[in-house]
């Protein structure tokens, strides 16, 4: 349980930070974890033993190499960019602030379509940045383009999330173009999820049309590495140099980036996991959606977002009655009684759906 701040301290605090609390995910014991959109099935076994002998092998009374050359040039190869076009991170969190360090502050303003990550808009207040929301259809959560566009005309920074988080839906690439030609600034287009939407609907091969066009990619997700923190982004090097400039020394150590090199020269190994990931995604959808008075909204990602009367209640019974735990965002706004649920392995699937049978008295 994160402690709360005094008021004495937080009268010491800069006026941005002294609104905040510490960050609480509301983790708790469970048999079953569903909250966090991770991949509960876990690493591949093959894999899993590369990584134990590359972090065997690693010297950790040295330094990690500050920008993650090795690693840097393996994501490049990947993607097919240069070196000089990455940029890694601890985390996609650390690019997010960094973008908002580097471009942001007062009367730099960010562009966003809530409901999506609630992070954006901390880091933005945190670093006194002026956030301009352009909000989705309240009933489709499809964003508002043509209001995206029109904002984006005065922004220093646009941030949409392909697949959206927490709606699942993926935003068209017509759209991002459209933004990198309104904004004078930098748009990112923020893809954790992008391995659970299939072949053709990342937008990274707008990168080189659009030079202030950023894309964002994590390993947490598919790749298994939520605990070891990596993220990272692509785009022009003139932006990547401006992140490299504001990042902190040494931010990625050296036993995430030995992890990470290992599992990104495996990544092929990680496709049968996201294939069975994407199957599951659409049978739990379709028997969620069978329920009485259960609204399941199409889902790109490796979660649903889930509508049900009395959900910040069916979230508790989940974890105090069966042991399973989900994210609630019934009070955030424009997700009123809407829960996001992980997409995990067959049986916990099927335990969340014999759960909430029981709970919405199916």
């Amino acid at each position: 349980m994160a402690v709360r701040i005094p008021p004495d301290v937080r009268g010491l605090m800069r006026p941005s930070a002294a609104a905040l609390e510490p960050y609480d995910p509301a983790f708790s014991p469970a048999r079953i974890n569903l909250s966090a959109n991770e991949n509960t099935y876990g690493m591949p076994a093959e894999v899993r033993a590369e990584v134990s002998e590359a972090l065997a092998a690693v010297a950790t009374n040295r330094y990690p190499y500050p920008l993650s050359d090795e690693l840097r040039a393996e994501l490049a190869l990947w993607h097919g960019v240069t070196p000089g076009q990455v940029c890694v991170g601890n985390g996609g969190d650390e690019l997010l602030f960094n973008l908002l360090l580097a471009f942001g502050g007062a009367g730099h303003a960010l562009v966003s379509c809530p409901p999506t990550f609630s992070v954006y808009r901390l880091y933005a207040e945190l670093l006194e940045t002026p956030v301009m929301d352009v909000p989705r259809d309240a009933e489709t959560f499809v964003p508002d383009v043509d209001g995206l566009v029109e904002a984006a005309r005065t922004a220093r920074l646009v941030f949409v999330t392909s697949p959206n988080n927490p709606t699942g839906d993926l935003v068209p690439a017509g759209c991002i173009e459209r933004l990198c030609e309104a904004c004078p600034g930098i748009v990112l287009a923020d893809e954790a999820y992008i391995e659970f939407a299939g072949e053709g609907t990342s937008v990274e091969g707008l990168l080189a049309a659009y030079p202030n066009l950023v894309v964002l990619h994590t390993l947490s997700k598919a790749f298994c590495l939520a605990g070891a923190r990596i993220g990272y982004v692509l785009g022009n090097p003139s932006i990547i140099a401006a992140l490299q400039a504001v990042r902190q020394p040494y931010s990625v150590n050296v036993l995430s980036q030995a992890a990470a090199l290992t599992v990104v020269r495996n990544r092929e190994a990680f496709e049968p996991i996201i294939g069975r990931i994407v199957s599951e995604r659409g049978r739990l959808s379709t028997a969620l959606a069978a329920l009485p008075d259960v609204r399941v909204w199409p889902s790109s990602a490796n979660f649903l977002c889930v509508r049900l009367p009395g959900a910040h209640e069916a979230r508790a019974r989940l974890r105090d009655e069966f042991s399973i735990l989900v994210r609630d965002f019934s009070q955030a706004p424009g997700l009123a009684d809407c829960l996001r649920i992980t997409v995990g392995m067959p049986q916990e699937n099927d335990a969340v759906i014999d759960s909430l049978s029981v709970i919405t008295g199916r």
